[in-house]
């Protein structure tokens, strides 16, 4: 995926974004911390943004103290009003009169109270794995001590914060991830945004969210209960909310492709692209021939397990091929991703 960094300046700092793909404008912005990249690094994640940016201009930015942004952030922008500053900025920097946002985690906050202060710039929005309000996430008995571990020893505070928030990371994406979120910020940046984090309560905020949203939650979502995301979805004015079948609080991971089937759905784009087109084609094309491969398997009925044992991988390795083949594809399962397949004669 080709992307193409630029900086807008929020409060005399640099603030790096990056746009790829062409089309109307999809903003996203970050969940936490991470740096524009470096994040490519993960197939999963890469996966799931390619499939955005093929229907899209993709927006992303690394927030203000971390990634390609600049690393010193003044004590004061630890606000979610700075937050949604580093948003209007962005619009203001790429024109963007209106556009859409789809905000996952800490970046649904940010999505939604810019939707709420900035009504007249907002298209549509889309949240997933969000919430209201942060306090029954977390307990001031275990956020000092989580703090202060980020602040004394950073190596082993983003190990502790990965096994936190990405609980069902298999050893590989648990790695990746600590190390990503370590090359992308300071221990104190990252204590400060956790505090920040902790202190998000957009009750009083949400009643001014006027575009059409949709709200997305995994149904074992491990980290912001389902509860806290239909909680939310009821204080945002004629919101739909839809529960996905699944585990993760980030959508690029296995339930990637019910994530884009659902977004696709409603932001008026209709995956898969029909049997037969030009897109369709390409989109066949792009899949490797590794992922051919454990498409093929699958089709005969093999599980990971002896697909694995038939191409000489872990079993770890041909679940993250089925993932990926499932967001390229758009798909919300493994069936629909052969049955796709089985009509482009792949399989």
């Amino acid at each position: 995926m080709e992307q193409r960094i630029g900086f807008v300046r929020v409060a005399g700092s640099r603030v790096a974004y990056a746009t790829s793909g062409s089309g109307p404008a999809l903003v996203l912005p970050p969940g936490s911390f991470g740096h524009l990249d470096l994040e490519l690094d993960s197939d999963e994640r890469r996966a799931f943004l390619e499939v955005l940016a093929s229907s899209f201009t993709l927006v992303r930015y690394d927030r203000l103290g971390t990634g390609l942004s600049d690393r010193s952030r003044p004590p004061e922008t630890f606000t979610l009003e700075f937050e949604v500053d580093t948003v209007e900025a962005l619009f203001d920097e790429l024109a963007l009169a209106r556009a859409t946002l789809f905000g996952c985690s800490y970046g649904a906050a940010v999505a939604a109270a810019f939707a709420a202060r900035r009504p007249e710039r907002l298209k549509r929005l889309i949240l997933f794995g969000a919430y209201a309000d942060a306090a029954p996430l977390s307990s001031p008995a275990l956020l000092g001590p989580m703090a202060s571990v980020l602040r004394a020893d950073w190596g082993f505070g983003s190990r502790l914060l990965t096994a936190a928030l990405l609980p069902g990371a298999d050893p590989e994406q648990a790695s990746f991830n600590a190390r990503m979120w370590r090359e992308s910020t300071s221990g104190d940046t990252a204590a400060s945004l956790l505090e920040l984090w902790a202190a998000t309560d957009l009750r009083d905020l949400l009643g001014g969210v006027m575009a059409p949203t949709l709200v997305l939650h995994s149904s074992d979502d491990p980290v912001v209960p389902l509860r806290l995301g239909r909680a939310l979805a009821a204080l945002v004015p004629g919101a739909r909310f839809e529960e996905l079948e699944g585990r993760w609080h980030q959508p690029w991971f296995a339930e990637a492709g019910a994530v884009l089937q659902a977004a696709g759905a409603f932001l008026g784009i209709t995956p898969p692209p029909a049997a037969g087109s030009e897109v369709a084609d390409r989109v066949i094309v792009d899949l490797t021939i590794r992922e051919r491969e454990v498409l093929r398997l699958v089709a005969e009925g093999l599980d990971d397990a002896a697909i694995a044992r038939r191409l000489v991988l872990s079993a770890h390795t041909v679940h993250r091929h089925m993932a990926n083949i499932r967001t390229r594809l758009r798909q919300p399962s493994r069936a629909a991703a052969v049955a796709l397949a089985a009509r482009h004669g792949l399989i």
